[in-house]
C-alpha cells in the first residue's frame, strides 16, 4: 500500500471517529482539486473547513425542524395573500421579519375555523428553525396531556426546564377542547414561564370573552389573557374558510367531469 493511500485511510479513519462528515464526503473531491490547480496548502485547509460547516449548518436545520414536531410543512411561499382576512395580509410581512421572536413578545392568531391560522404559525416556525431558532409544535390538548403525564412521572421540573427554553412555542387549536381546573392550572403556569421573555404563538378559534369556557374559571382566564396578550402581536383572522373554498371548487371540478350515461 502506497504512503499516500495510507495517509488518506488515516485521515478518513479520523475523520469518521472525530464526526467530520464533512471533510470526510468531500475530502477526495477538494484534495485531487488542490493537486490539480496546485491551491495553497491554507486554501485548502481552508475548503476542508468550510465543506464541514456547510454539512453542520445543514444537519442542525434538519434536527431543528426534526425536533419542532411539526404535523406536516405549510411554507410561508405558499399562502395566497389573497385569500387571507385582511389583518393577516396586512402584517404578514411584519410578522416575517420575526422581530417578535427576537423580542420575546407573543402572536394571537384568533378567528374562524379554516382562514391560514395554523399555516402562518407553521411557516412562521420553519422559518424561525431555518434562521437557527428552537421551536416545538403542540396543541393545546397535546400540551395538557404531556403535562399532566410529567407530573404523574414526577419529571415536570425537567419538562419546565426545557420548554421555557424554546425561542419559539407555537400552541394551536387553543379552544377545540375544553379541560379540567387541572389542566387550565398546568397550562397557565407554563405559559407564563415564558412571558416576557420567549416568544409563543396561540391559535384560537374563539375571541377572548369566550375563554372563560375553557378555563372555567373567570379569575384565572383573566390572568391567562393578561399574561399572553401582553405587548403581544394580534391579528385577526376572521374571514372565508380555506378549506370550505378548496371544497367547493374540488365538487365542482369532480361533478363536470362526471359522465351521465
Amino acid at each position: 500500500m502506497s504512503n499516500n493511500k495510507k495517509t488518506r485511510e488515516s485521515i478518513l479513519s479520523y475523520t469518521h471517529e472525530l464526526k467530520l462528515s464533512g471533510i470526510r464526503k468531500y475530502f477526495d473531491e477538494i484534495t485531487d482539486e488542490a493537486i490539480t490547480k496546485k491551491i495553497p496548502y491554507e486554501q485548502y485547509l481552508n475548503s476542508l473547513f468550510e465543506k464541514e460547516y456547510d454539512v453542520r449548518l445543514v444537519n442542525r436545520k434538519k434536527r431543528r425542524m426534526r425536533t419542532a414536531n411539526f404535523p406536516f410543512k405549510k411554507y410561508l411561499e405558499e399562502l395566497v395573500l389573497e385569500e387571507l382576512p385582511k389583518d393577516a395580509n396586512e402584517k404578514l410581512n411584519v410578522l416575517k421579519t420575526l422581530k417578535f421572536i427576537e423580542d420575546g413578545h407573543n402572536l394571537i392568531l384568533a378567528g374562524n375555523p379554516g382562514t391560514g391560522k395554523t399555516h402562518i404559525a407553521i411557516g412562521l416556525g420553519i422559518k424561525a428553525c431555518l434562521e437557527g431558532k428552537s421551536v416545538l409544535f403542540t396543541t393545546i390538548p397535546t400540551l395538557i396531556t404531556k403535562l399532566k403525564e410529567s407530573q404523574s412521572e414526577r419529571t415536570l421540573r425537567l419538562y419546565e426546564n426545557r420548554f421555557e427554553k424554546y425561542d419559539l412555542i407555537i400552541c394551536d387549536e387553543m379552544g377545540y377542547i375544553s379541560f379540567d381546573k387541572k389542566g387550565a392550572e398546568l397550562l397557565f403556569t407554563h405559559l407564563s414561564l415564558r412571558a416576557g421573555r420567549k416568544s409563543t404563538i396561540i391559535t384560537t378559534n374563539l375571541s377572548f370573552d369566550r375563554w372563560g369556557e375553557l378555563f372555567g374559571d373567570p379569575v384565572l382566564t383573566a390572568a391567562m389573557v393578561d399574561r399572553l396578550t401582553h405587548k403581544a402581536y394580534m391579528v385577526n383572522m376572521n374571514g372565508n374558510s380555506y378549506r370550505i373554498k378548496e371544497t367547493k371548487k374540488w365538487n365542482e371540478k369532480n361533478f363536470q367531469n362526471l359522465k351521465v350515461e
